[in-house]
């Protein structure tokens, strides 16, 4: 998953819940501009502010064995 992927998610999350960037970043001690970077899959943003976002929006951020091309073979 790339930080685009996160981005769309956190936006669709925060639509689903009816409230706005403003709010999420208030919630979540984030400035709104990096908010509006990181739905849009810009920027390159800190764990703990990701992981704040997710947060306040009701999501994790899971981590798991990555398959390489060469296991596949």
């Amino acid at each position: 998953m790339d930080l685009k992927e996160i981005g769309r998610a956190m936006r669709q999350r925060r639509v689903e819940l009816g409230v706005n960037q403003r709010t999420v970043a208030e919630l979540s001690g984030v400035a709104v501009n990096t908010l509006v970077a990181i739905e849009r899959g810009e920027g390159n943003p800190q764990i703990a502010t990701l992981t704040s976002l997710l947060d306040t929006l009701g999501l994790q951020l899971d981590v798991k064995l990555k398959v390489m091309d060469y296991e596949t073979m």
